[in-house]
């Protein structure tokens, strides 16, 4: 981190760690997270959760939630950068951490997750037709899910147009919250073109909720600078460092943490958000969509959601400038 930030005033280290940490090498993944959301919501306490083992072969998501249940101090943000195909799990299980997802919303916990780096995603039937694959946990109605931008001209800073890879599309598991539905059926009406319905579940929770650039970053790995790290793997931490700003500015006037987004963010709309309305994502390689999945549109849509944070323009938005 000391390398990573030599240019700007920060914290150079995280104030705690959560569980076991191994004496191996940093992971680009960690290392990444750390450094952005570091450096975002710069000299703002943070603390790095390390979760082991695995579960139904995937992510040990419950187990971390659990241990966030049983602590009675612990950060009003969290970014999460992981996840698994929806249907790799068992809907109990899914069930089971949503209910945790809940309830961590319920004591004003903000929890932001990447949309994932496989665009619509692919599950491929080889006797019938092929599908979108969601992701979870992003596709839960109880976090907030990050999607990816690049710049429309990689080599200076322009406008945002969509990262092909970023995740996003319909959940097959939960139904869509009434906080999101007037904004995802406005979508489904004004769409230029859609992909064919018997690819996605129109009916169901519709993700990323809002986005942030995810290409082209620098990252410090083992005292090593690397260069274009991609993915919205990067987004998510730049948006909770942000997230973690306002909270600051929140908790300074009297104010409760923002806690679970989705409501107020759809209630927000554009205001405070950057549009991206160019530019679609990835999906499958057949001969129906061509490898396209989704496109951006104004407004929301679902493949960067309702756009980019503005931090001042948000700040405003919100009452807090």
């Amino acid at each position: 981190m000391q390398l990573f930030g030599s240019g700007f005033a920060h914290r150079t280290q995280v104030d705690r760690v959560v569980g076991h940490q191994g004496r191996g090498k940093a992971g680009l993944e960690a290392s990444l997270d750390v450094e952005y959301i570091m450096s975002t919501g710069a000299n703002v306490s943070t603390w790095v959760f390390s979760n082991a083992g695995r579960h139904e072969s995937q992510e040990p998501f419950l187990a971390w939630l659990l241990l966030l249940s049983n602590m009675s101090a612990l950060p009003w943000v969290h970014s999460v950068s992981y996840g698994d195909d929806e249907d790799s799990l068992s809907y109990a299980y899914m069930e089971r951490v949503n209910t945790e997802f809940m309830k961590a919303a319920a004591r004003g916990l903000t929890i932001l997750f990447a949309s994932g780096d496989d665009g619509a995603g692919c599950r491929r039937v080889h006797s019938g037709n092929h599908t979108f694959r969601p992701s979870f946990p992003a596709s839960s109605p109880y976090v907030t899910t990050v999607g990816g931008t690049s710049f429309k001209n990689p080599f200076l800073v322009t406008e945002e147009v969509t990262d092909y890879i970023s995740g996003g599309g319909f959940s097959n598991t939960f139904p869509m919250p009434e906080y999101q539905a007037a904004a995802v059926r406005s979508f489904l009406r004004s769409a230029s073109k859609l992909p064919p319905s018997s690819y996605y579940n129109s009916s169901g929770r519709a993700y990323p909720d809002l986005a942030a650039l995810s290409d082209n970053y620098w990252v410090v790995t083992n005292r090593i600078p690397l260069p274009w790290v991609s993915g919205t793997s990067a987004s998510t931490p730049v948006v909770a460092g942000m997230v973690a700003l306002i909270n600051d500015r929140r908790l300074q006037r009297g104010l409760a943490p923002l806690g679970f987004l989705n409501p107020a963010l759809y209630q927000l709309e554009k205001q405070g958000l950057g549009d991206v309305t160019q530019g679609c994502h990835l999906s499958c390689l057949d001969g129906t969509v061509q490898g396209q999945g989704f496109c951006a549109s104004p407004a929301w849509d679902p493949v960067t959601g309702w756009g980019t944070p503005n931090f001042p323009r948000l700040l405003k938005a919100l009452g807090l400038s």
